[in-house]
């Protein structure tokens, strides 16, 4: 699909496109983009079964990981797929119906362009409809939750997992998501955080079922102990958490020394010896049981820890060092002889090596009140267990959503098409020729509603018809999509609900996105120059590039 004619040779290396091609182009690819991720939306969707360019394969219908993968070369499927990104990290749901909502916004604003409506008049009237329909949204749609109320939690967790791969475990998914959410949320003084990328880990086992997966009161790491005559279980384990090597420190650059007599040689390796038998000292003084330290541990080292009874772990990752210390409450330390009592964690249960197929894995469990924790996924194979920790990525995000804005939505389509009536009444009241393009985002919101019933292959005009006139009804507003057999239900008694946070946020971006994109009426491309001295081998330089037909997308 390339985004068309006429091609203005500026220079041999510039091409440039104008016009009304331009922006035709650009909605094509948006459109393209959401064609791609249609069949991924409801409970009755599809999987994509992606490659890597390293040969490795992915399959999933998360909206963000598919795109993740896709190589595009229009600039306006790119900011599509950047879309998809940003509403990731944002909320971390409503990939797909982002991509979806945006690419139908560009395709009902294609008549417009092709009647010589000029793109601002079509851009003032989707902002005034963005406006109109969050004001609506917060006014009369959405709903307070309670928090604390755990089966409240699992209706609006169970809806998100749902549509996902996970949806057969569904009520699990859900327990590991809230226990997970609940345990890394931390208030201090009125502002609450909730870090999951941080502090909820996910650790992937293949081997077991799905059934065996479970969130952990502390955390796993894959180590073992640096030396077997070391303890690989201690109850109530007294753990040291260091930042620093116990061997001896090398000079930070490269170090000469001079040698006149064979005693100075001794000498050299007894001050080594004599400063990690300090360290060790230094450590043993503050009775540890275990030590974990982000450097390595020398063999001496080992020798007078073995003597002291101390079991060690070396090289463990600056992250999981974190999460340890916010699990077992003790300070990660950078120098030795700065030890203090305070330092050392004593909220950790239970300390102990196990063992899964042929590697080790280091348990800090049972701890008293921890800050951080492990999510533990068994699972028969490594492609199931990627789509199941993208699942659960999605779940969890739900519950800090919840959790930090605890408002609902219906979900099923019902909070669309609710906005859609509302924004068709307002309508008749605006003048002029904006309310072409105001009513034309009333019917793109209903693109949500009419593409769950396709997705289950239900009559797609006639139960959109009958939703319309259910809507029509006064107090009808939480009737939406039975995503399994496209009848339609009350969202309120069937119990699909969605966060309000995520609702708002997906609205935003993609009509801000269908605005931005709406807004290019030109795309200038510069091609690279073939420089002689990059290709010595042709005689008297190379000839100019052609100006090549446009990317496709």
């Amino acid at each position: 699909m390339s985004y068309g004619q006429p091609i203005i040779v500026l220079n041999q290396n510039t091409k440039r496109e104008s016009g009304r091609k331009v922006q035709h182009g650009n909605i094509n690819a948006g459109k393209a983009i959401a064609d791609v991720i249609r069949t991924c939306l409801g409970p009755r969707s599809m999987l994509k079964m992606l490659m890597d360019p390293m040969g490795g394969i992915v399959m999933t219908n998360d909206g963000n990981a598919i795109l993740r993968e896709i190589n595009v070369q229009h600039p306006a499927a790119k900011s599509m797929i950047e879309v998809a990104r940003t509403q990731d990290e944002e909320v971390g749901d409503g990939t797909t119906s982002v991509i979806i909502l945006g690419g139908e916004m560009l395709s009902v604003a294609e008549p417009f362009l092709e009647q010589q409506m000029h793109p601002t008049v079509i851009i003032s009237a989707f902002r005034l409809a963005l406006e109109d329909l969050l004001d609506t949204l917060k006014a009369s749609i959405r709903t307070p939750v309670d928090v604390t109320n755990r089966d409240e939690m699992m209706k609006i967790i169970k809806s998100c997992v749902g549509t996902k791969f996970m949806s057969k475990w569904s009520d699990l998914a859900c327990k590991i998501a809230i226990e997970a959410t609940s345990c890394v949320a931390l208030d201090e003084g009125g502002r609450k955080e909730i870090d999951i990328k941080r502090y909820a880990k996910v650790e992937k086992i293949p081997g077991d079922t799905i059934e065996d997966s479970e969130v952990l009161k502390g955390v796993m790491i894959n180590k073992d102990v640096v030396h077997p005559k070391m303890k690989r279980r201690l109850e109530n384990p007294r753990i040291l958490l260091l930042d620093c090597n116990l061997e001896y420190k090398k000079g930070e650059s490269q170090t000469n020394i001079e040698i006149s007599k064979e005693e100075d040689f001794s000498k050299i390796l007894r001050m080594e010896e004599e400063f990690i038998e300090k360290m060790c000292n230094e450590i043993i003084e503050v009775k540890p049981d275990l030590i974990i330290t982000e450097k390595g541990v020398s063999d001496l080292a080992q020798h007078y820890l073995i003597k002291a009874g101390i079991s060690c772990i070396r090289r463990v990752r600056k992250s999981d060092n974190n999460r340890i210390a916010r699990a077992c409450g003790a300070t990660v330390v950078n120098r030795t002889d700065e030890l203090r009592e305070e330092d050392i964690g004593t909220g950790c249960g239970l300390f102990e090596v196990r063992k899964f197929g042929d590697e080790y894995f280091t348990y800090l469990v049972d701890c008293k009140d921890p800050k951080a924790c492990t999510i533990l996924l068994r699972g028969a194979s490594k492609d199931i267990l990627s789509e199941v920790e993208r699942n659960l990525q999605d779940a969890m995000n739900v519950a800090r959503n919840v959790m930090q804005d605890p408002f609902l939505v219906p979900g099923g389509g019902a909070a669309e098409m609710a906005l859609a009536q509302e924004l068709n009444e307002k309508a008749k009241s605006i003048t002029g020729v904006h309310q072409w393009p105001y009513r034309a985002v009333a019917r793109a919101l209903e693109v949500i509603p009419r593409t769950i019933i396709q997705n289950c292959g239900a009559s797609t005009i006639r139960t959109l018809t009958a939703l319309r006139a259910k809507h029509a009804q006064p107090d009808c507003k939480t009737w939406g999509v039975d995503g399994e057999t496209g009848n339609i239900v009350d969202m309120k008694e069937y119990g699909v609900w969605e966060p309000y946070m995520v609702k708002a946020q997906t609205y935003k971006t993609a009509i801000e996105t269908a605005i931005l994109l709406l807004r290019i009426d030109d795309i200038v491309s510069g091609t690279k120059k073939q420089m002689d001295a990059l290709n010595p081998q042709s005689g008297g330089g190379a000839p100019p590039p052609q100006a090549s037909e446009g990317p496709e997308a």
